[in-house]
């Protein structure tokens, strides 16, 4: 009786350990199925850069430390201020004592500045992009704000008009709050670090690349010199391994930018950009597994897989779409029972490579305002009025939202008809 008890238990075991098995199996089965590639980080995003189309999401809207990617926002608010002319390219800053302590600590990123010694906004600017060096990205904000607390307010208002709400914003640089020295903030925690998310680090990336031209221009490049003093020059390597030539520049893209980071709170961070088929994207990885050569090899990865098995195609109009989307249903109208629909604008979609728009099976999706109880659209309408969106399934990415507006004016019938 004894031995037949253990012969149960066991036999329940092991059904149980293949029962685990398979779930395992299935849910790994199914994070294949649901994505073209698997980003090892803690969050990643990536956007066309035109259309804003979402390419790959993993946590993206969920915040994190952010390290020297801090430093992209930070040449958005100095290249805003050049614009406006508050500062110039050739203005020459005037290195502290303090700063230069920063500058010439070997704990962080840096080229040496010498205090009391004057270099260019436009190679400090450089020393921050391609090695990002932090005490000349603290002169920088300093010259230009005055004091660490004023510098961050003006980031957080460029933030807002890249469409980012929530970031928490500490210092110029990215450091810890007590790195900064008698530069930090007062009253505020001596760990607290700026977070943002990586969907937040997108829509900076890509406002500062298209309000500002003049960064890719930085960021392209492999070397730049730096002048220490009238006699020391210290030549820059560009650290970012995908730029072309580089030893993870992926197969046909052409990669310019744009910032790594790193601290023991955010890990190894980094956001990239390049264009393929006269296509910009933007791809942010924050906390990625393993080392910098990991990390610069899931970057190609990522590019290389994302050519191989997908394009941009034109859809330019409603009608390049299955007919069950050309028009929709509408409700309360005088007359008709139906609307034809038509694109807000011609765009450009990512899809599968060989895959007709069929495959991508549109559904009409109507706005929320304009959606009965029965969530049918409802009149009236007027020509040209948004409607809603025809939702588009690309295998292996999130789904396309594309916009449509209404062809024809509807109107609402009458309470008495």
């Amino acid at each position: 009786m004894r031995r037949f008890g253990r012969k149960l238990i066991r036999c329940i075991l092991l059904v149980l350990a293949l029962n685990l098995s398979l779930v395992s199996f299935t849910s790994q089965a199914k994070a294949s199925d649901n994505t073209f590639y698997d980003m090892k980080a803690r969050a990643a995003y990536a956007i066309d850069a035109q259309t804003g189309q979402v390419l790959y999401q993993k946590n993206a809207k969920k915040t994190y430390p952010i390290a020297s990617l801090t430093k992209i926002l930070t040449l958005a608010v100095i290249e805003q201020d050049i614009k406006e002319h508050k500062l110039s390219w050739d203005q020459k800053i005037k290195v502290t004592p303090a700063v230069a302590k920063v500058a010439n600590d070997w704990h962080f990123s840096n080229v040496q500045l010498n205090a009391g010694e004057q270099y260019s906004v436009r190679q400090l600017v450089e020393s921050m992009m391609l090695v990002s060096a932090d005490g000349s990205t603290e002169a920088l904000a300093l010259a230009d704000a005055g004091s660490t607390a004023a510098f961050n307010r003006k980031m957080q208002a460029v933030a807002k008009k890249a469409g980012v709400t929530d970031a928490k914003i500490y210092n110029m640089i990215g450091l810890p709050n007590s790195s900064l020295g008698t530069h930090r903030l007062k009253n505020v925690d001596k760990d607290a670090e700026n977070e943002m998310s990586a969907k937040d680090l997108a829509l900076v990336s890509k406002y500062v690349i298209n309000k500002y031209p003049e960064t890719l221009k930085i960021t392209k490049k492999k070397f730049a010199n730096f002048d220490v003093t009238a006699g020391q020059q210290y030549q820059m390597v560009n650290i970012n391994a995908l730029l072309p030539q580089n030893g993870y520049a992926p197969k046909d893209w052409e990669i310019d930018g744009l910032k790594t980071g790193n601290t023991d709170a955010a890990g190894k961070c980094i956001v990239t950009t390049g264009t393929y088929a006269g296509h910009r994207v933007i791809l942010v990885a924050l906390h990625t597994k393993g080392d910098w050569n990991n990390q610069s090899k899931m970057q190609k990865e990522f590019y290389e897989a994302l050519a191989a098995n997908y394009q941009p195609v034109a859809l330019n109009k409603i009608t390049d779409l299955p007919k069950q989307v050309q028009r929709a249903r509408v409700v309360h109208a005088k007359k008709q029972r139906y609307v034809r629909l038509q694109l807000a604008k011609p765009q450009w979609v990512w899809v599968r490579k060989g895959e007709y728009w069929p495959a991508t099976k549109p559904k009409f999706v109507p706005a929320t305002a304009k959606q009965s109880v029965t969530g049918r659209l409802k009149a009236p309408l007027k020509k040209g009025q948004s409607v809603g969106h025809v939702e588009l399934q690309i295998q292996g990415m999130p789904a396309v939202k594309v916009p449509v507006t209404s062809s024809q004016t509807v109107a609402v019938r009458s309470f008495w008809n």
